[in-house]
Parts: C-alpha cells; sequence; structure tokens
C-alpha cells in the first residue's frame, strides 16, 4: 500500500527513540560494535515468549534474493521491518532483525541484501531507515556468518534510506560471486559506490566510479525526503567473466541518472566507464547478467519508484559486441499502451533465455508480470484483455491463507480483487527450481510453485508466502474485557478484529474503509460499544468518512459525519457506558457526541490537537492533555476545566490511560526524548500527578490483568528503568518493574502502542512500526 505509515510512525520514531548516529567519517570504515548481545539487566527480568499476532505481510516488500550458491536460501527484504529469512521446512520466514531496538531503529529499514554464494552461511544487510533528519542514525553494513542468526554491525560515514523514494530499484549491496571477500555498496546522496576487500568488514569509496548520481524526485521538497540523489541503485557481477578465488573482472552499476544510468569496470573495478550505446532518458531499476555472461538485463522507468513511473523500457546488452536492443513487452514508443516503467527482474538460471520482469507502476486495473522463454524476443503477459473491459488471466489467484487481501471490496472487471499486485519492483526465480517464483507487493509477498505450466498453456496458481512475514505499523491497540481479545488500528490496512491471535484475519474492518486506522477505544462498562478513527483520501473518496462507531464489538460499523475543517483522522474516545464520544480530529477542535456521531457540538475549554481519554468508571468524565496542561470535563465532554497539575512534560507525545475499575485513576506517559520524559499518576482525576521515580524515561503504557484476584491491575511500559530501555512489567502499581524482553526482541522502533491483557495475566501486546503485532507470555 501507499505508506501513510511513513508520516505517522516517522512522527514516533523521532519521539521515541533516544538514538545516536552509528557513526562518522570518510576513507576506509571499520566495524564498529560487534556482534549483538544482551543489554545490561534491570531491576529484575522474567523469562517471556513471544510471536506475532498473525495478519501475515501487511507492507511493502521491495526484493526477494536467493542465494545461488545452495537451494532454500532465501531473503525478502522489506522497507521498515528489517529482513527474513525462509524456512523451507514450515514454508515460513524467519524474522532476522529483531534485536534492533530504540536506540538504532533506524536498522530495520532494509536497503539491500547480499547472500553469499560461495560460503552460503554468509550474508550482508545495507541497513538505514531516511538519509535526512528523521533518522538520527547513520546507515550501517551487517554481517552474518549464519544466514542471520548472529550479526556484526559495521557503521558508514553516511546514511542510507530503507524507506526512501527509490527503494525498490537494487540491489545495490553485491557479493563478488568468485571472491567472497569483495562486495560493492550504491550509496545514496551522492556519496558514490563503496567497496570492501575484506568480506565487509572495512569500506572505502571508489574514487575511480565517475557518477554520484543526479536524480531527485522531488527538489522543492525541504524535508530531503523527495529530494534526496537516489544515488548509485545497483551492482550486478558478470561471473562469467572470471574464475573463482578471484575478483570478477566484468562489473556493472546503475546510477540513478537519466542520462548516464548504467556503467561497467571490465578489470575487477579499478576503472569505470558508461556503457555506449545505452538508452537515455529513462532509470535502470533493475540489473542482471544471465549466467552465460552473454547479456545484461536491465528494466527501466522514468521515474525512481516505487509509486511513480509513467514510462519504462526492457533492455538487454551484448556484453561481447557492446550492442544494446530494446526488448520492452509494450515499449515506450507505443504510444497508447505505455503508462508505466519496469522493475522486478529475474533471469532463470537453469534456462538463461528465460527471464521475467514486472510492470510495477502499473496501478490501474492491475501491475503487470511478463515472461519471456526467447530472450525477450516474444513475452506473454499474466493478464491480457478479450473484449473491453474482460480480462483472461494466466493464473489462479489463491487468497485462502490470506483472504483480507480483498480489501473488503467489490470490484469489476477490468479490476478484480484480490489484485495481481501493486509496486511490484522485486521479483525473483528460484535458482534451482524453475517452477518457484516470489515476487513483492505493497501489501504481501505472493509466489508460485507451478510457474513453468504457463509455458505449456496450463495456468499456474499464485498464493501469499507470508507466514511469519509480519509488517505492519501498528498505531492502536485495545484488548476489551470480552468479545475478541485484540483489536488493531494500522497503517496502510485500517485494522482488525482479532477473534484469534495465531489465525489470520478473515477481513479488515467493514465500511467505512479507512487507508490508515488512527486510533481506537471501548467503552469499559459496555465493550462491544467502540468508535475507531482513521484516514481516507476524500478527493477520491467524498463519502467517507474518518470515524466509524461500533456496537457488536467491531463486527459492523457505521460512519458519523464530520464536522466542517477536519482534515485527519486523529483520536476518538468513547464514555465509560457508551453513550458519549470525544473526537480530537486533525484541522479543528475537539468535539462532542451523543448519538455516534450522527451529530457533534464543540467542546470548550480544550484546546485544539489534545490528547483525549475516558474515565473507564464513571461515563461523564473524560480527560484531557496538551502541551504541559492537563483537562478535566465532567459533564460528559461539553466543558472541560484545566486542572492545577504540574510538573507534565511540555512537549513529545504523550498519552492518557485511565484505569479500569477506579474511577479518577490516571496515568500519564512519554514526553520529549531530549527532555521531560516518564510515567505519572493520578489518583484524583488529574488534579495533581505524582512521576514515577523507577521510570527515568518512557514512551507509552497499558494494563493488563491483576497478578492476584482484586489486585491492582497489572501495569506495562515501554521505559527506561535502571538505565535499560525495554518493555516492563510492575504488579504493585509501579513501585518495581520486572523486564520482559530481551536483547533479541525489541523490533525497533515500538511505542504507539501496548497493552496488557484483561483477561490473561501476564499476556502484552506490543505495536511495532513495521514488524506487526508482537504479544509476550510468561515462560
Amino acid at each position: 500500500m501507499h505508506h501513510t505509515r511513513l508520516f505517522r510512525a516517522l512522527i514516533a520514531a523521532i519521539v521515541s527513540a533516544v538514538a545516536a548516529p552509528l557513526g562518522a567519517g570518510s576513507g576506509a570504515v571499520a566495524a564498529t560494535s560487534a556482534t549483538t548481545a544482551s543489554a545490561a539487566a534491570a531491576s529484575a527480568t522474567s523469562a517471556y515468549t513471544w510471536q506475532n499476532v498473525a495478519i501475515g505481510g501487511g507492507g511493502f516488500i521491495p526484493d526477494i534474493v536467493f542465494d545461488t550458491g545452495a537451494a532454500n536460501i532465501i531473503y525478502a527484504r522489506t522497507d521498515i521491518g528489517g529482513v527474513y529469512r525462509w524456512n523451507q521446512a514450515g514454508s515460513s520466514w524467519t524474522p532476522l532483525m529483531d534485536w534492533v531496538g530504540q536506540s538504532n531503529w533506524g536498522l530495520m529499514g532494509a536497503v539491500s541484501v547480499a547472500a553469499d554464494p560461495i560460503n552460503t552461511g554468509k550474508v550482508w544487510v545495507a541497513a538505514g531507515m531516511y538519509t535526512n533528519s528523521w533518522d538520527p542514525g547513520n546507515g550501517a553494513i551487517l554481517s552474518s556468518p549464519d544466514q542471520g542468526t548472529t550479526w556484526t554491525v559495521t557503521s558508514l560515514p553516511f546514511k542510507l534510506g530503507g524507506n526512501m523514494p527509490g527503494r525498490g530499484m537494487g540491489e545495490r549491496l553485491a557479493v563478488d560471486p568468485n571472491d567472497d571477500n569483495i562486495l560493492y555498496l550504491g550509496a545514496p546522496s551522492g556519496h558514490g559506490l563503496w567497496r570492501s576487500t575484506d568480506g565487509g568488514t572495512t569500506w572505502s569509496q571508489v574514487t575511480a566510479f565517475p557518477n554520484v548520481g543526479n536524480y531527485v524526485q522531488d527538489s522543492t521538497d525541504t524535508t530531503g525526503y523527495l529530494s534526496d540523489d537516489q544515488g548509485v541503485t545497483w551492482v550486478a557481477f558478470d561471473k562469467a567473466s572470471g574464475a573463482l578465488g578471484s575478483a570478477t573482472p566484468t562489473v556493472f552499476a546503475g546510477v540513478a541518472d537519466l542520462q548516464n544510468t548504467v556503467y561497467e569496470s571490465t578489470n575487477g573495478g579499478v576503472t569505470w566507464t558508461r556503457v555506449a550505446g545505452q538508452p537515455t532518458g529513462f532509470l535502470a531499476h533493475k540489473g542482471e547478467v544471465d549466467p552465460t555472461g552473454a547479456y545484461l538485463y536491465i528494466t527501466t522507468s522514468n521515474k525512481g519508484g516505487p509509486y511513480d513511473g509513467s514510462s519504462g523500457d526492457v533492455w538487454k546488452y551484448a556484453v561481447a559486441t557492446g550492442s544494446w536492443t530494446r526488448i520492452s513487452p509494450v515499449p515506450s514508443s507505443n504510444t497508447s499502451g505505455d503508462y508505466f516503467g519496469y522493475s522486478g527482474l529475474s533471469i532463470d538460471q537453469q534456462h538463461p533465455n528465460t527471464i521475467m520482469v514486472t510492470g510495477y507502476s502499473s496501478w490501474w486495473p492491475d501491475t503487470f508480470i511478463y515472461r519471456s522463454t526467447d530472450g525477450g524476443a516474444t513475452w506473454k503477459s499474466a493478464w491480457n484483455f478479450t473484449s473491453y473491459p474482460n480480462r483472461a488471466d494466466a493464473y489462479t489467484l489463491d487468497t485462502t491463507s490470506e483472504p483480507w487481501l480483498s480489501f473488503g471490496t467489490t470490484t469489476a472487471e477490468p479490476v478484480e480483487s484480490p489484485k495481481l499486485g501493486w509496486m511490484t519492483e522485486g521479483l525473483a526465480i528460484d535458482p534451482f527450481d524453475s517452477n518457484r517464483m516470489f515476487y513483492g507487493t505493497g501489501a504481501t509477498l505472493f509466489g508460485t510453485t507451478d510457474l513453468t505450466d504457463w509455458d505449456a498453456g496450463a495456468k499456474f496458481t499464485i498464493a501469499p508466502f507470508v507466514s511469519g512475514l509480519e509488517e505492519t505499523a501498528v498505531n492502536a491497540l485495545i484488548s476489551p474485557p470480552s468479545g475478541a481479545p485484540l483489536v488493531s488500528a494500522l497503517a496502510d490496512l485500517d485494522g482488525f478484529v482479532h477473534t484469534s491471535l495465531t489465525s489470520v484475519p478473515g477481513a479488515m474492518f467493514g465500511a467505512p474503509l479507512l487507508s490508515t486506522g488512527d486510533s481506537l477505544d471501548y467503552a469499559e462498562l459496555n465493550s462491544a460499544d467502540m468508535v475507531r478513527t482513521g484516514e481516507i483520501d476524500k478527493s477520491s473518496n467524498p463519502r467517507v468518512n474518518r470515524i466509524a462507531f461500533s456496537t457488536n464489538g467491531g463486527g459492523s460499523w457505521a460512519q458519523g459525519i464530520e464536522p466542517t475543517g477536519v482534515t485527519g483522522g486523529g483520536q476518538a474516545v468513547i464514555s465509560a457506558n457508551g453513550a458519549t464520544a470525544l473526537w480530537s480530529p486533525a484541522g479543528v477542535g475537539v468535539y462532542y457526541t451523543a448519538n455516534l456521531g450522527r451529530k457533534w457540538t464543540a467542546s470548550t475549554g480544550i484546546p485544539a490537537g489534545a490528547v483525549l481519554a475516558s474515565d473507564r468508571v464513571d461515563p461523564k468524565e473524560f480527560y484531557g492533555y496538551k502541551a504541559g496542561t492537563f483537562y478535566v470535563s465532567t459533564d460528559g465532554g461539553l466543558t472541560f476545566t484545566a486542572t492545577a497539575a504540574t510538573g507534565l512534560p511540555s512537549t513529545g507525545t504523550v498519552y492518557i490511560k485511565a484505569l479500569p475499575g477506579v474511577s479518577g485513576d490516571v496515568w500519564l506517559t512519554g514526553g520529549a526524548p531530549n527532555g521531560t520524559s516518564g510515567i505519572w499518576h493520578s489518583t484524583n482525576a488529574g488534579a495533581s500527578f505524582t512521576r514515577l521515580a523507577g521510570a527515568s524515561a518512557a514512551v507509552n503504557l497499558g494494563f493488563g490483568k491483576a497478578a492476584l484476584s482484586g489486585g491492582y491491575p497489572a501495569l506495562y511500559a515501554i521505559a527506561t528503568v535502571g538505565g535499560v530501555q525495554g518493555v516492563f512489567r510492575s504488579d504493585d502499581e509501579g513501585v518495581t518493574w520486572t523486564q520482559i524482553n530481551d536483547a533479541q526482541h525489541q523490533w525497533g522502533n515500538i511505542g504507539a502502542a501496548i497493552t496488557g491483557d484483561p483477561r490473561t495475566y501476564g499476556r502484552v501486546y506490543v505495536g511495532t512500526n513495521g514488524r506487526g503485532i508482537v504479544y509476550g507470555n510468561p515462560t
């Protein structure tokens, strides 16, 4: 999907991460941190078992990398959720980067993966989230000797951008298939091409490489996100030009430069020249040399992707003669059919004339996947128009394992639901099994195991291959005392009612269908009553509103109207008995409703943009907070009064949580990472607060079932206790804390959502920014 989560998650990342840059400098760069090790002990620790709430995928998969040295070694890279390794025995994926924590969260941005074909235990990852100020840390090369079980981190003197424009191009990181001591890295932001000759331990810039790139998506963007130079984008070796044990002589590199996009070295990277006769006006998204060394294939687009691209071509370059041939399934000269760019590219290693490409930026009516078995002379398309608007598919799409991929939509030809995909930047044929192919989309990873049936004229089957791969960004979680154990609000996917934690949900929320879920709340005394908010493009969905109510635990929803001036979903809360609700949307102030959003009245005495909470016992009592001031309403949210509470954080992200079962018991958590941050507790409805001495900084807090019957609910906090940042539980109102995660379970940037389970003691749900929902139980 579109990464609306990018901008919301960005704010949480900046606020919650107390991160230091991972290093700076120039010239040769050495490893600056060793293989991951456990953090220092907090006041106490408790063993927990962690796993994901099953959703399956839920985000962009830029590329899939097969190790050409041994069968079934496969890696998938995500843009904000790290890297996964394929588990052949279980047909599932194993996350490899959950050790990344709050202090180095940017490393969850997986820029590129290089799998060693000589020593197949080795794998490298180029990591970093943003190249602008949003990510405070520099990029790094992660090296593993054991297929990602352990890692060594080598800091770079510049940033990398796994979630930047152009992230579908690649692979930027490549290992020499004849000498695995040699690796290349194509860098963004004008940093050029870098090389390691000691297996990734040290790196230096290739000063002879003549072009650092000049393509930017939007030069007027002052944030640096769209205006960054996308740089050197891929490296491809001609393995057949060399011999095992020596540097491969012929190497190609792609550059984000519309006039000069392919370069070649014929002496092992000593010198580089622009390849003569190459196409101009396009960026080479991918480049791959066939295993015989006869041809370099490239896929091109007029834009960097992964969203944009309105024209493109596929080319083959004869390495021996230096001649170029355009082999596009739909060439850019076809003015009626040329409206998308090409990116995904794979050569069947067992059949070098068999190649596949994708039309990644065709959003309507569907993406394009093409296959040629004669080196691009002729092509088959995965779907074709018959008599418009009807189409014929060469495949069967089986999404029974991930039924929500229909996105709750009913479509008419030529649009189908579920779709074949969008943002299909990465596609890979298994080098050991010509029948297996994987490709990434904006929402999942699809694949097939009967690909060659297509060549025989039969339909082949495509299905999701995402078991264990969880990439959602979580904005809110609730665990009501009855009904489904968990309800989620997610970036890009709206949200789910999770009737099972281990089974994939059958569908997302019903209408209104929102592009992103922002907030959730339930009525404590009648938990079937719920409210949710989210985002939607009103220009194309003018009748869809950003707030909805449910009276049956999320089984169905009815949208409310919007007050004039609303520009975003913001936050909504519902009273303890479900009779009234408050909404703090973007664009306007706080509003009150007593009829499920059919009519709204402006609340008074509370500023626009305030954070809200409802008392969990008294249906007339609501709480609000903004810029260091706490507000209380005792008339159902019609009017608010500022309390005299002092010492609260004046900046940063803050969450208010009211305790179930006790009126006036309120917790406030958060603040600025470089200012006042912590946990505050009030037992008098916010008239005054006491800061907990044990937590020196905090991000968010939630409640769960008490350890003892009738006791105070368990507290779960993402906080810093005893100098250790982690996830903690307290069974004594915050007097003492026990750390319940460990060094291998940190999940990057977390904090937008956390809640305990009111029905199961010890169980906690944690929302991540790109690793889905994780939940833990005491071991």
